[in-house]
């Protein structure tokens, strides 16, 4: 049985889809982008501080699942540009300090709202 996972914490889904589904104790995160859940737009700056913001949003919608960065076994980053790799993986690193997921860096054409970074991730609960 599916179970839908919203939290006004993270930005409201722009689209057909929800912020998380959990499947049994798995619980699969939709791609989250550096937006502000208040105003619902894209946050001024650098990647790294798009980055922040995402792993922010994330950390919003496992909280709504009653799980934490700890429950993460896999992630997938999607960048456009993987010039910025080091900057993303120096705030993704601040989040996975244990035991860091499985993990997935992939380079796109591009992303949302013209993003730069967008991340998905699946826990374990």
């Amino acid at each position: 049985m599916l179970e839908k996972i919203f939290t006004a914490a993270a930005p409201a889904p722009i689209g057909p889809y929800n912020q998380a589904v959990r499947v049994g104790d798995f619980v699969f995160c939709s791609g989250q982008i550096p937006l502000d859940p208040a105003t619902g737009e894209v946050v001024a700056g650098d990647v790294g501080g798009q980055t922040r913001q995402v792993m922010k949003n994330i950390e919003a919608v496992l909280e709504a699942a009653s799980a934490t960065f700890a429950n993460v076994v896999k992630t997938t980053i999607f960048l456009v540009d993987m010039g910025d790799f080091a900057a993303v993986n120096a705030v993704y690193g601040e989040y996975f300090t244990d035991i860091a997921p499985a993990r997935s860096t992939v380079a796109v054409a591009g992303l949302p709202r013209g993003v730069r970074v967008e991340i998905e991730v699946v826990a374990l609960t």
